[in-house]
């Protein structure tokens, strides 16, 4: 049986000018998943991550604190979706990024704020009633990652063990196809997903298998204020 971990990447700069860059709460995250996972992984075959320098700092953080020395491979496939098309095609205003700023600055809340709006655009996106809007529809988006997924294993062999470092979204497109569910409701997982959590898949000859979605026990007790998920 060959494991699959998709971890998602620590926490990135919200609200600051490189928002792909980790935080230093984020940097911490992989740090302590790494510890964390020492002792469950003796061996790591391969390791991959998107493109985006939040996946590959959160892969090197994690990485040296686990003592591997593996050079990850680079698969755009994992890469996470365009949020700020998503956002603008629902708000077209958001297209200025001061505006923005400027608005969720104004509110109570601007982190709560900036979710709820997301949440909307996301909805808007994944509905599929407007693809040709988008550079990248979600049906588009949702078949990209499941490629990369597949092509993943298939190059891996039988009983090998990887490290995927990637985003919310096509963890989310994975956990969807293989929990089967529909489209309207697969974000419900997104939303739930934490910085440096763990999804881990399985397969063999007769398939693959989700067999932990978000796990991040990791963070709980003296690491709790490690929790995130933006």
């Amino acid at each position: 049986m060959g494991v699959v971990y998709l971890v998602r990447h620590g926490q990135a700069s919200f609200g600051a000018a490189d928002y792909d860059k980790l935080s230093d709460v984020g940097v911490e995250q992989a740090r302590v998943l790494g510890e964390s996972l020492r002792p469950r992984l003796p061996r790591v075959d391969a390791v991959v991550t998107g493109t985006m320098l939040r996946h590959r700092e959160t892969a090197a953080a994690c990485l040296q604190a686990l003592g591997v020395e593996v050079e990850p491979k680079r698969i755009a496939g994992f890469d996470e979706f365009d949020h700020e098309e998503v956002l603008v095609r629902h708000t077209p205003r958001y297209a200025d990024a001061s505006v923005l700023r400027e608005e969720l600055a104004a509110t109570k809340d601007p982190r709560r704020a900036f979710q709820e709006l997301f949440t909307q655009a996301v909805a808007r996106w994944v509905q599929g009633g407007h693809d040709g809007e988008y550079k990248e529809s979600w049906s588009v988006f949702k078949a990209r990652c499941l490629e990369a997924m597949t092509a993943l294993v298939a190059s891996l062999g039988p009983s090998k063990t990887a490290l995927v470092f990637t985003s919310g979204g096509p963890i989310t497109a994975v956990s969807q196809e293989l929990l089967g569910i529909p489209d309207e409701h697969a974000f419900r997982t997104n939303w739930t997903l934490a910085n440096c959590g763990m999804t881990k898949v399985i397969y063999s000859e007769r398939g693959r298998y989700l067999s932990t979605l978000n796990e991040h026990g990791h963070f709980e007790g003296v690491h709790r204020g490690l929790v995130t998920y933006r």
